[in-house]
């Protein structure tokens, strides 16, 4: 086997490298019972008395480093305050490790060191620790970051990626295939105007202000492999099915047109501020009028609901009925 660019892009390829390679050779995978590597969740906790401690670890190698809505300083803090955040936990700390080729602009790296502290002073966390390294010119892209998130919860109240139950309604915070076909417009260069920008946004206020209410069960971050792939792997890791409305789910029509011509499914690419939860019945509607209230919850809906079985359904805009599958792998590469 030879590691190819899909075992990196999330979907069905990713998981079974990690499954009969990455899994199979670690024996330690968890600390005093709590989330650990096998869950193949967001994040991890360890307990600790009353509260539990969530830490989740994510690298970075998007191309371009500054795209329209960001660049890799802003997705590196926001993409792993999301993994810490759905997690159910409040983002508190990051380490930071970048990995700079030789000849790298200054320049360029005091605007990404800006835009890493941008987002650290929106949502209240701090970089306490890193490491910096540089490599010669030829043996790296410009730049990588790989930065460690840490949160806490209390004991007991992590958010797991199964705790999906019949019944419950799946709320989208906005909407989807915004970061990944922004990219994509932006990287190809395409002969096309779009003012298509990425979403990439930290989602600690989305989800705090749903699990103060609270009726949330599950949550999950839509980034590599898209809404398809999030929604499946809640369905999947909880046992039960999900019936979708494809009508409820945000779209911009620039996101539309891009798809379109690039012949590329929406649901499948990356969003990097958005979150997919599931809320009971009884307080969803409560649930979606309060994250609309938010900085980056104005778009949310309710999509759908749990059903039993063990597929993912969704009603299409034509009327009929068709499964929403898992993708492959990100059809858009070296999107985060």
């Amino acid at each position: 086997m030879k590691i190819g660019m899909s075992h990196g892009a999330g979907g069905e390829v990713m998981q079974n490298l990690i499954s009969d390679i990455i899994l199979n050779n670690i024996q330690n995978k968890s600390v005093n019972g709590g989330v650990g590597l096998d869950d193949l969740d967001d994040g991890a906790s360890i307990p600790l008395g009353d509260y539990e401690i969530v830490v989740s670890t994510d690298g970075h190698t998007i191309d371009p480093l500054f795209f329209p809505g960001g660049d890799i300083g802003r997705i590196s803090i926001a993409g792993t305050v999301n993994d810490v955040s759905v997690m159910g936990a409040k983002p508190l700390a990051i380490a930071n490790a970048m990995i700079i080729r030789e000849g790298f602009p200054g320049e360029d790296l005091e605007t990404i060191i800006k835009s890493m502290d941008a987002v650290c002073q929106e949502t209240g966390v701090s970089i306490i620790t890193g490491d910096t390294k540089v490599m010669e010119q030829g043996k790296l892209d410009q730049m990588v970051i790989a930065t460690t998130g840490i949160g806490l919860a209390k004991r007991g109240e992590v958010k797991r990626d199964s705790g999906l139950e019949v019944g419950d309604k799946i709320i989208l915070s906005g909407s989807v295939g915004d970061h990944g076909m922004a990219l994509m417009a932006y990287r190809e260069g395409f002969g096309f105007e779009t003012d298509l920008k990425s979403d990439v946004a930290p989602v600690w206020e989305i989800v705090e202000t749903a699990l103060g209410i609270g009726g949330v069960t599950a949550l999950k971050d839509p980034t590599r492999g898209g809404l398809a792939n999030a929604v499946n792997e809640l369905a999947s890791k909880s046992g039960v099915g999900l019936m979708l409305d494809e009508d409820q789910i945000p779209l911009k029509e620039q996101v539309k047109a891009v798809s379109e011509m690039l012949g590329i499914d929406p649901f499948d690419v990356a969003n990097e501020g958005k979150v997919v939860m599931g809320v009971k019945p009884d307080v969803a509607e409560e649930t979606l009028k309060a994250i609309r209230k938010t900085k980056y919850g104005s778009e949310a809906q309710i999509i759908g609901e749990v059903t039993e079985g063990h597929h993912v359904l969704m009603e299409t805009s034509l009327g009929g009925t068709r499964i929403l599958e898992a993708p492959i792998a990100d059809p858009v590469p070296r999107v985060c």
